[in-house]
């Protein structure tokens, strides 16, 4: 009898173990459902979607792969993108930064960054981008040979409110080149519109705007023209930090809250036991909105408390966020071979930021 017994518990166990484990697989999505009412989907089915700009109503959303999603009234259409070099697309690598030039409507001109395969290894380049119809053609190099690899490849471009270009990029898995001054990996780069250098950069004849860094991905500023950036560490340690022209951040020699001369600690980290893997990141009245990869979230980090906390969870991967009319607009990033991406993934959402307070 006692045989018997055992036996029943065993069956048992495994069909509620087995039921607890499809149930499991149910829960990623329904789980994904269970959201503020208030988020809106504007468009989905997008293939590894990796930055986001916009113009009046209209987005243009770059995919990793090689292509740009145009998203206007509703409808979405997938532009190609035709480029000098084959686009590489092992891990991190990709069709990555894209901003639009501020004379788009008249010029048709954007700026992009790309990774190619070179003799075997891997760069990244700046370039212009000329939209002719729905093709997106390179039109001129401006800066070529940004080292790279398949992981830290930074990426982000951003026109400041000195209408210069902000470049940033990572260590291209090779971390002592952050601290080369020479180099141009783990660097937030700084250059005029046409690919000159400017002259008040504070290294003569140099792109290089900051250092020490190891794969920044966001970048933003405050009214008051004040710059910060989002930084992934080292398995942790993710960091948020101001940025100043000239100044080391640190990276491989410090992270988190060791000091050393000569050297800036981040504003903000993520600690020794956790990590947010921050990318794409924007400043709305006195805070910091940052799209965080494995901390599967968007972030809010209160400039005046010092605090931070998850302000949309639960839709996996966020890769980029943008903010425009009191609205914040991301995209989820669940389809880049990390994530656990459900039907119709991965998508562009809205949120009115006011559902925060």
């Amino acid at each position: 009898m006692k045989k018997v017994f055992i036996v029943y518990l065993v069956f048992i166990f495994l069909l509620v173990g087995c039921s607890s484990s499809r149930q499991q697989d149910v829960n990623i999505e329904s789980n994904r459902e269970q959201k503020n009412d208030q988020l809106e989907v504007i468009a989905d089915n997008l293939n590894v979607p990796w930055s986001i700009t916009k113009l009046d109503d209209t987005f243009y959303l770059t995919e990793r792969p090689g292509t740009i999603v145009k998203v206007e009234d509703g409808i979405v259409e997938r532009q190609s993108v035709e480029l000098a070099k084959k686009v590489s697309t092992t891990s991190e690598d990709g069709v990555l930064g894209f901003v639009l030039a501020p004379d788009f409507k008249d010029s048709g001109l954007a700026y992009g960054y790309y990774t190619y395969e070179d003799n075997g290894g891997m760069l990244n380049r700046v370039v212009t981008l000329q939209l002719e119809g729905n093709i997106w053609k390179e039109e001129r190099v401006l800066l070529d040979k940004i080292p790279g690899n398949s992981w830290h490849n930074g990426g982000r471009l951003k026109i400041g409110p000195d209408e210069k270009l902000y470049v940033t990029t990572g260590d291209a898995y090779e971390n002592s080149i952050s601290q080369d001054p020479a180099s141009l990996a783990g660097k937030i780069l700084r250059m005029n519109l046409d690919g000159t250098i400017p002259t008040d950069n504070p290294y003569p004849d140099s792109y290089v705007y900051s250092y020490g860094h190891r794969n920044p991905q966001g970048l933003t500023w405050l009214p008051d023209r004040t710059l910060y950036a989002s930084e992934h560490g080292n398995s942790s340690h993710d960091e948020i930090n101001k940025i100043e022209a000239g100044l080391n951040y640190g990276w491989p020699v410090i992270e988190g809250d060791e000091k050393q001369e000569g050297m800036v600690p981040p504003l903000f980290h993520s600690g020794h036991d956790a990590t947010w893997a921050p990318s794409g990141m924007e400043y709305h009245d006195g805070k910091l909105y940052v799209a965080a990869l494995r901390g599967t979230a968007v972030l809010e980090f209160n400039l005046e408390t010092g605090e931070y906390q998850k302000v949309i969870s639960e839709l996996g991967r966020i890769r980029d966020v943008y903010i425009e009319d009191n609205y914040l607009y991301f995209i989820s990033n669940n389809r880049d071979g990390r994530g656990e991406p459900v039907e119709n993934d991965d998508k562009l959402y809205s949120i009115l930021l006011s559902e925060f307070d």
